[in-house]
């Protein structure tokens, strides 16, 4: 029994009162138009997108990256129900299977929603967007190191599964001639079956892909590639702890100013070079303006990436590469070196100055604040399996980061006019 009403007993200045103040100012006309009404059959009331929008960058704030533990939260009948979900939902009920679906399904309604939210900020004057800095956080995947098979085991594997597709199919008909049976277990059945061999086939078509660029790198190596059953897509890379984990690599672009996140980015590429100038292109293309400096650690700072940045009138701000190896042969790292090219020997020059190597101490502050905030936010391992879906997340964290941010602003403003 309540004898208050769940908007007297939300607090005036909680945070879930923000949330659904930004989401009723975001454009989710996009959102609406994926609901489809059919007069020929009955269905379910369809859950207003802000709904759905409003929980789950409420969940992200709170840490809570489940769609079943969203659920249990927003069920009004559960002693588990939030006051601050269940004024969200506004006595709406919703499921775990509509929160998970709403998550993931939307990474490109979900990025413009970023790029409109920094936009405003950037009318505004909160953003300038001169220069912006860039980090990759490695993340855990969906995916256990044994899933990993090469192709001899990957072949048998696919051949079981076709196999058990078959079978199961033979069963199905047996039973519409007269037999009896669970329809739902067999239902389930088939389709466990079929998303079996679906993944075993990606598997392979991820393992050929991998083989191809390994066997570009270094002759016979590409025999030696594996590729994982569970999550295809996911890659074995270096994490935080020095192993070597299944994980995705999520790239964030920060306004060095504001310290709000301007783009994001996922690639299952182990290594951050190379992944700049495509960053930079994005950012020029979402918000029409070019960043006038990029702070990276060395780990971006190759020479193609640096020549193709530097060319578009953007200046790099990084480490030189190899300086230790370089001086202790009597060398001078500043110096044009043989594979220089002009523009990385303009880098050279340039971050031998005082003024360059007092910028690039901002980037730690800048690039790693976001990544270490997100994994406070419970970022630490994907519970959904391939690059469309993970990138869905990754965004999702970046909008709670900002609003995170604006609420910082707001905060901030209020005390200087009080």
């Amino acid at each position: 029994m309540r004898f208050l009403s769940l908007d007297q007993m939300l607090p005036r200045d909680h945070r879930a009162r923000a949330v659904w103040e930004f989401v009723n100012q975001m454009d989710l006309e996009p959102f609406y138009a994926k609901i489809v009404v059919d007069e020929h059959r009955a269905g379910r009331t369809a859950i207003a997108p802000e709904v759905l929008f409003a929980l789950w960058l409420l969940a992200t704030i709170d840490g809570v990256g489940s769609a079943r533990e969203l659920g249990r939260r927003c069920d009004s009948k559960s002693a588990t129900g939030h006051i601050p979900y269940l004024w969200i939902c506004g006595e709406v009920s919703v499921n775990y299977h509509s929160l998970s679906n709403f998550r993931v399904k939307h990474p490109e309604f979900l990025e413009a929603a970023l790029v409109d939210s920094v936009t405003a900020m950037i009318h505004s004057g909160l953003v300038p967007l001169e220069t912006i800095a860039q980090d990759g956080m490695r993340t855990r995947a969906s995916a256990g190191r044994s899933s990993f098979r090469r192709e001899p085991t990957l072949r048998e594997l696919q051949q079981q599964a076709q196999t058990h597709v078959d079978q199961l199919k033979q069963e199905n008909e047996n039973e519409a001639e007269g037999q009896t049976g669970d329809a739902r277990c067999q239902a389930a059945q088939d389709r466990a079956a079929r998303e079996r061999l679906k993944r075993v086939d990606a598997a392979l078509a991820e393992r050929d892909k991998l083989a191809e660029q390994r066997e570009k790198r270094k002759k016979g190596d590409g025999v030696k590639t594996r590729c994982s059953t569970t999550d295809p897509q996911a890659r074995n890379m270096k994490v935080a702890n020095g192993g070597y984990e299944p994980a995705y690599n999520v790239q964030f672009a920060t306004d060095a100013d504001a310290r709000v996140i301007v783009g994001v980015d996922v690639t299952n590429e182990g290594t951050d070079g190379g992944q700049l100038p495509p960053m930079l292109q994005k950012i020029e293309k979402s918000y029409k303006k070019r960043p006038k400096h990029a702070l990276v650690d060395g780990g971006y700072n190759t020479i193609e990436s640096v020549t193709a940045v530097e060319e578009t009138g953007c200046k790099v701000v990084s480490p030189i590469q190899r300086t230790r190896q370089l001086e202790a042969h009597g060398k001078d790292p500043s110096a044009r070196q043989k594979r220089d090219t002009d523009a990385y020997a303009a880098f050279r020059t340039r971050m031998a100055t005082k003024e360059y190597k007092e910028l690039y101490k901002k980037r730690p502050s800048v690039a790693e604040f976001p990544n270490a905030d997100c994994r406070n936010r419970n970022l630490r391992q994907f519970n959904v399996r391939g690059l469309v879906k993970v990138k869905a997340v990754a965004i999702w964290h970046a909008l709670a980061f900002n609003l995170i941010r604006l609420m910082n602003f707001a905060a901030v403003a209020a005390d200087s006019n009080a």
